[in-house]
């Protein structure tokens, strides 16, 4: 199945495409705006644990059409994660084209909490604000994961990437990347926006009572 054949397979129509970016919108400003005290709690924490370092991460990742942008998360790690990741490649827990390590070394005491509750992804609100995600898709992959894909595998960028998806409430890390590819294509090709909120509703679950992240 080539991309244009996933494409033309998406329960995506216009209506669809237009409500979903005018409503996800919304919901991310609505949002920022009620999370707005425990984003400042969480800003505060990460800077009492490590005064000199960012409070932010800012990432490039790959999105719609292998179009790169950069992504904003609340930093769990190390100012020298990057530089370290190298030496941990080999500890790699999880098949395919990502990284993920259960007790990664580089991350912050503050970080592997906002990890294991995924509170570190809502700065990601200003990137479906700014339209380069969405509240549901795919997970945005790193450009050195995409190098790593097959052609089925960058089928999973012909939509915009998201906050969370299929992959975030169907198991996460305890499932393996191929797994993880055929959740996102099977999103896709289903795509619909009682879909999305089935997922949003899940999403609420995994955060209020984590079980695998990390």
């Amino acid at each position: 199945m080539s991309n244009k054949e996933t494409v033309s397979e998406m329960n995506q129509s216009k209506w669809y495409t237009v409500i979903k970016r005018v409503y996800e919108t919304l919901l991310a400003i609505a949002g920022l705006i009620i999370l707005s005290p425990l984003l400042l709690v969480v800003c505060i924490a990460i800077k009492i644990e490590d005064p000199k370092g960012a409070i932010f991460f800012k990432q490039i990742r790959v999105g719609k059409e292998e179009r790169e942008f950069e992504i904003f998360k609340f930093r769990t790690m190390r100012n020298d994660a990057e530089e370290k990741l190298a030496e941990l490649l080999q500890y790699n827990e999880i098949e395919g084209a990502m990284f993920k390590m259960k007790d990664d070394p580089r991350i912050t005491k503050v970080g592997k909490f906002l990890r294991k509750t995924s509170i570190d992804e809502l700065p990601q609100l200003l990137n479906v604000v700014k339209g380069n995600m969405a509240l549901v898709g795919p997970r945005p992959p790193l450009p050195r994961e995409v190098e790593n894909y097959t052609e089925r595998d960058k089928k999973r960028l012909v939509v915009i990437p998201g906050c969370t998806g299929l992959w975030q409430v169907s198991g996460r890390n305890e499932l393996d990347f191929y797994q993880m590819v055929e959740l996102d294509l099977q999103y896709i090709k289903e795509a619909s926006l009682l879909f999305d909120f089935k997922i949003m509703v899940k999403t609420v679950g995994v955060m209020v009572a984590p079980k695998n992240a990390y």
